[in-house]
């Protein structure tokens, strides 16, 4: 009987992109079942609470037409390699858009292999057309008035230019923001 292989994606996804859907789209043929991890990490001011970045990592995830492997999105406040242990992961899948990338990733892997040496990480390069799309660039656009509509998914543009708005309406008039 075939080994049954678990892996975890995790990241803030503040907000998921379509960059980190095509890495989730690319790990299903990597794994069994596949944890999309969502790190609270509070100390980088995300713009969305976890609850809000689980459900949209959620609602993204369920529109994907994925059969070969199930998949589900958690939230966690602990060590990634304790995250890893708990849910019996056997890989960590992350995403490299770019050489700059790779500094940190190596490093990180090379920690977590000294943390657990029985769970590899595995990298995917991210596909051209999603090279350039971070999380923070897409904030950025989108605060100044940019349409991010190309970046994310729709749900996740409009949660992005209702978030915006409301900055916007608290006050800060130096933000702009595009209202369609």
């Amino acid at each position: 009987m075939p080994k049954h292989r678990i892996g975890v994606y995790p990241g803030t996804f503040d907000p998921i992109t379509n960059g980190h859907l095509d890495i989730i789209q690319r790990a299903t043929h990597l794994v069994d079942h596949l944890i999309v991890g969502v790190a609270r990490n509070d100390g980088k001011g995300p713009l969305f609470s976890t609850e809000d970045r689980v459900r949209m990592v959620r609602e993204d995830v369920a529109a994907m037409d994925i059969s070969r492997t199930t998949i589900e999105v958690q939230a966690f406040d602990i060590l990634l390699m304790h995250f890893a242990v708990e849910t019996k992961c056997q890989v960590i899948i992350r995403g490299l858009r770019a050489v700059s990338d790779f500094e940190y990733e190596f490093q990180m892997a090379g920690m977590n292999a000294r943390l657990n040496p029985n769970i590899e990480t595995v990298f995917l390069m991210a596909s051209d057309r999603h090279q350039f799309i971070s999380s923070r660039f897409v904030k950025e656009v989108g605060r100044l008035g940019g349409d991010i509509r190309h970046f994310v998914s729709p749900r996740v543009a409009d949660a992005l230019i209702e978030r915006f708005a409301i900055e916007v309406n608290n006050g800060d008039s130096s933000k702009r923001v595009q209202t369609r």
